[in-house]
């Protein structure tokens, strides 16, 4: 298996308020810096995102890709890449973990990407670095602000 970069944070607020924020795709745009767009392409019979359309520009990774999502119960959600210009594998996941009584959330994320053209590992390592820690802070910063709802 390749390897992954892994980080946590944690947020003032409960996990399904945590979860709301990192479900609602169409608001990407608004709180992650990287994802210029965003569209559900289809749902679950639940009417979570299973699949989704991102345009992603993260400085030297631009792309236009799908990615397949899996929710593991209300505390666990991972992807993976259906179609892509330029990667050619893209995983991750959200964990979420209560702390503190529930009414904060430790996020782990995790990311392992691939990309079609030569890279470093150590450079492949560090973009997903910035690209984990860039999300876990937006995350942060989008749910303790209030403006989820």
């Amino acid at each position: 298996m390749a390897e992954h970069t892994t980080s946590s944070i944690t947020i003032e607020a409960a996990p399904a308020e945590v979860m709301g924020v990192i479900s609602d795709f169409a608001r990407y745009p608004e709180w992650t810096g990287e994802v210029k767009q965003a569209q559900v392409i289809s749902e679950d019979d639940q009417g979570r995102a299973e699949q989704v359309r991102l345009v992603l520009d993260a400085g030297a990774i631009k792309d236009d890709h799908t990615l397949a999502y899996t929710w593991h119960g209300a505390d666990q959600v991972s992807w993976s890449l259906v179609k892509s210009q330029m990667l050619r594998a893209l995983n991750g996941s959200y964990t979420l973990t209560p702390v503190g009584g529930g009414d904060r959330t430790e996020v782990t994320y995790t990311l392992t990407v691939d990309v079609k053209i030569p890279m470093l590992g150590m450079i492949k390592r560090k973009a997903e670095k910035v690209i984990i820690d860039r999300a876990l802070d937006g995350l942060k910063k989008r749910v303790e602000s209030g403006s989820a709802a």
